[in-house]
């Protein structure tokens, strides 16, 4: 392998994935709602789903921590394109209700879940096979998630329009399943787990008395483990991982509310629902043009900087977008949310991946993506209970004191004043890539 190759080969399996996941999100509450007529069913499908979704980041982070990362990624890719390949076939044979959209939405996860913890475990390592910068490839790859996330609901609309809704989860499908074929020409070594946690094991659950357990005991075993391992790197041993976790949990909870919610309700009661995808396009727009921003030029500025910057204008682009103001308006604050995001969320993706180190690194990320797959339904499930007790424009407000009171916690945190300096190394991939090249040295590419 030589140049860039393991990184562009990367970046088109994680775009392939993602794009089907952007398709599948504009099509599949449209299918829901078609098939239930219930306009609740998404967001109590999101609350069924939320604890095995969970349980599946943190298997599949236990998981990542003793199996190569890269078959993991392969095999959830798989499993995620069956979830989404029954759904047509239920449909043609049985017909879809509300209890198959939860069975095939826990299959999906299963897949989706540990997929995309997988992706996350293999980056620093792709980054450090080709000599790449971890700080700027993290933006260039934001820049790439932005693009599919406005290429993904002009497609979803464009195959609805010629194939109709369900038909249209065939390429959903089709996308998951070319991306798992493009991981498999990864070099399997990239994937491969530091010799230290395969013999003592990172969130060790299968010592000789747990071999005797039963299937399922071991999977609990598993899941707690990592689940105990995971909590202790996030928000225990590291200030910085402390306070850069907190924060996208905000984010999450905070911008999942609204744009999950309060927006859609808002242009449902205006009459006009189909601007909710110009809005949310603008958005990646913005973020589009803050992430190439922040990849130019993130080697030039201080982190402290970006991270001041990046604050300020989310807060002032949610105190406007919060008053749900006339849709030109609403259209520049998203474009401004978009671009003050996109720098925040590269710089917090880079502190996760400096400082975890690469032999936790599957139940730290594992842990994080299953709380926050909890956090986001609870969230949004919270900010239905404000709307449907005291209106759309009470829950935008309380939405935007909510942001106001994490962006005061983020500034005032003691750990995040001397970002610079936090650094652990220069390359950008800390401890855990020189692991990871240890790793890969000793296991033998394909």
């Amino acid at each position: 392998m030589h140049g860039k190759s393991t990184t562009i080969r990367f970046l088109t399996s994680n775009a392939l994935s993602l794009l089907g996941n952007s398709v599948a999100g504009v099509v599949l509450p449209l299918v829901l709602l078609a098939r239930t007529g219930d306009a609740l069913a998404a967001g109590t499908l999101a609350l069924i789903c939320a604890v095995p979704q969970m349980l599946a980041g943190l298997m599949g982070g236990a998981l990542l921590d003793r199996l190569n990362r890269r078959s993991i990624s392969i095999v959830s890719d798989f499993i995620s394109a069956l979830g989404i390949a029954l759904l047509p076939v239920v449909d043609m044979v049985w017909g879809l209700n509300f209890g198959w959209f939860v069975a095939l939405g826990l299959l999906s996860a299963v897949g989706d879940i540990p997929g995309m913890t997988a992706r996350d475990a293999l980056l620093p390592a792709v980054c450090e096979r080709d000599g790449v910068n971890l700080q700027q490839f993290l933006g260039a790859a934001q820049s790439l998630d932005c693009i599919v996330t406005i290429v993904g609901p002009a497609l979803a609309a464009l195959l609805i329009g010629f194939g109709g809704d369900v038909n249209a989860l065939w390429v959903t499908a089709a996308l998951s399943c070319a991306a798992a074929i493009v991981t498999v020409t990864i070099p399997r070594s990239v994937g491969a787990v530091p010799p230290r946690v395969a013999a003592d094991g990172a969130c060790d659950a299968e010592t000789a008395p747990a071999k005797r357990r039963t299937a399922l005991q071991r999977v609990a075993a598993a899941a707690r483990a990592s689940l105990v391992d995971g909590c202790r790197v996030l928000f225990k041993d590291d200030a910085v991982l402390r306070a850069s976790t907190l924060l996208t949990f905000g984010i999450v909870m905070v911008m999942g509310s609204f744009q999950g919610l309060v927006l859609p309700v808002h242009f449902t009661e205006t009459g006009h629902p189909e601007l909710l995808g110009y809005v949310l396009s603008a958005m990646a727009a913005g973020m589009l043009a803050g992430s190439l921003g922040y990849a130019a030029l993130a080697p030039r500025a201080r982190k402290r900087t970006w991270y001041l910057i990046s604050l300020a204008g989310m807060a002032a682009s949610v105190a406007l977008m919060g008053m749900l103001p006339a849709f030109p308006a609403l259209i520049a604050g998203a474009v401004v949310l978009g671009m003050a995001a996109g720098p925040a969320s590269a710089l917090l993706g880079f502190f996760a991946y400096d400082r975890i180190p690469n032999a936790h690194r599957g139940s730290a990320l594992g842990t994080q993506n299953a709380l926050m797959l909890v956090a986001a339904p609870v969230a949004v499930f919270a900010t239905s209970i404000v709307v449907k007790s005291a209106g759309t424009s009470i829950a935008a407000l309380v939405l935007v004191g909510a942001w106001m009171l994490v962006t005061v916690a983020a500034l005032c945190a003691k750990s995040m004043r001397n970002l610079d300096e936090a650094v652990r190394s220069p390359s950008g991939a800390g401890e855990a890539a020189r692991e990871t090249s240890g790793a890969a040295a000793q296991s033998p590419a394909e």
